[in-house]
């Protein structure tokens, strides 16, 4: 085995491989200083048993990078987005009749979330199904109120917070109005769904899983 390990190339080796030929006692050398890199833990004579009665196969081993933790980027706190003022509608863009084709856009959201408004669809599907759906867009109307002042304000559902409705009039006036103590009416190709505000005080968000419990009677 040492004879096949150490022996020397022939002048064709030499000259395919691009290297210069040594003699027998280079190469040994050259094996020894390999060896010693390679296993430092071992000695002399481990190292001479383990050639002789083992088959060493020399394999590179690749060093396995560190995976870095790749940093979320925070975005921005609520407070952050008031001081901003990102949500806030300006006063050349609260125009009622800029906002018609978004109300257009979500009566058709509203048929094919319905399977089409039919006459003899059950008014408590579609109920049903408004109180799951997104209402930015929507024409809604204030009926009932314990303040008179928001009772017959009507408009186009600009934005909606767990607490709040935002609407535009037809006078091209934003009104915002509280969920609580109100009850207002969404119609849809004559269908007219009503909705308690006090219940109804969550994100839109939120309210995709929620589930509403049917009562006879509620209270504002």
């Amino acid at each position: 085995l040492k004879r096949v390990i150490y022996h020397a190339f022939s002048p064709k080796e030499a000259k395919d491989f691009d290297v210069q030929p040594a003699g027998a006692q280079r190469a040994e050398a050259f094996v020894q200083a390999f060896l010693k890199r390679s296993l430092p833990g071992m000695s002399q004579e481990a190292l001479e048993d383990q050639l002789q009665r083992k088959a060493v196969v020399l394999e590179y081993f690749t060093r396995q990078k560190r995976k870095e933790k790749k940093k979320k980027s925070k975005g921005l706190s609520a407070r952050q987005r008031r001081e901003l003022r990102l949500f806030d509608i300006k006063p050349e863009q609260q125009r009622y009749s800029l906002f018609l084709p978004l109300h257009e856009l979500w009566k058709q959201y509203i048929r094919d979330l319905c399977n089409g408004l039919k006459a003899d669809t059950q008014p408590q599907m579609i109920q049903a199904k408004l109180l799951k759906a997104d209402l930015h867009g929507a024409v809604i109307s204030v009926t009932k109120s314990k303040c008179p002042s928001y009772v017959g304000v009507t408009g186009i559902l600009l934005q909606e917070t767990k607490h709040v409705f935002k609407i535009v009039t037809k006078e091209d006036c934003l009104k915002v109005i509280p969920k609580l103590n109100c009850v207002f009416a969404v119609e849809i190709d004559g269908f007219v769904s009503y909705i308690y505000g006090s219940k109804f005080q969550l994100r839109s968000s939120e309210r995709s899983a929620k589930k509403f419990k049917a009562k006879g009677t509620i209270d504002l």
